[in-house]
């Protein structure tokens, strides 16, 4: 007898697993939940670009952190137009005057610098610390929030100062950031003092200086 071939199509239950998850729609077209887009293979950008706009994103969100709770301003009273004009005359008449001070710092808010002066006034209330184990508190605390790498509120200092830093917070003093408070001191008069001179906060104090003058 002569064997007949069947031509036919094939069954929906006979077609193998691995052509049925091949050729589904379904199976193309959805990824698998836990599956992860890659961004880059849908869009026209290159990977590099992807990852500078989450660095941008984490810059952003670093820049928040370090708006903490402030350090509470200095109280005094409201400065005279001559003691405003003095501060654009030396950096060091502007951080001698606590009126000069809180208003430099808040225009270092607006640069998001302003770990700079907090830490400043940290280690001016540290140097007049002479009760031991409140030094040793202090020292701790002032290095969690500003020298410690770790910290979004780390100010810039050089790797020698760290280290002589660290040498000595097994055993500190009253004047043990001494290194690091001139560093920052120097960089906020080289760096942002200028600025502040030229700034919206500095100019409009003296033209209401000026006014209050000349109306009294």
């Amino acid at each position: 007898m002569m064997d007949i071939l069947y031509t036919g199509p094939v069954p929906a239950d006979r077609e193998s697993p691995m052509t049925r998850s091949e050729t589904s729609p379904s199976h193309a077209q959805h990824p698998s939940p836990t599956q992860k887009p890659n961004t880059c293979c849908f869009c026209w950008c290159c990977c590099c670009s992807c990852s500078w706009s989450e660095d941008d994103k984490r810059g952003r969100r670093k820049a928040q952190e370090t708006k903490l709770e402030p350090f509470p301003c200095e109280p005094c009273p409201k400065p005279t137009i001559e003691e405003i004009k003095q501060w654009a005359q030396s950096f060091d008449k502007l951080m001698k005057n606590p009126a000069g001070r809180n208003k430099f710092r808040e225009f270092l808010r607006t640069e998001y610098s302003e770990e700079n002066m907090l830490f400043w006034l940290a280690c001016e209330d540290l140097k007049k610390e002479i009760n031991k184990s409140a030094i040793e508190e202090k020292t701790r605390l002032i290095y969690e929030d500003y020298i410690s790498i770790l910290s979004p509120k780390e100010v810039s200092l050089d790797s020698r100062v760290r280290e002589v830093i660290n040498r000595r917070m097994q055993d500190p003093t009253p004047h043990i950031f001494e290194d690091a408070q001139l560093q920052i001191y120097t960089l906020m008069h080289r760096d942002s003092y200028p600025r502040f001179l030229n700034s919206s906060v500095y100019r409009s104090l003296v033209q209401g200086g000026s006014r209050s003058s000349s109306e009294s």
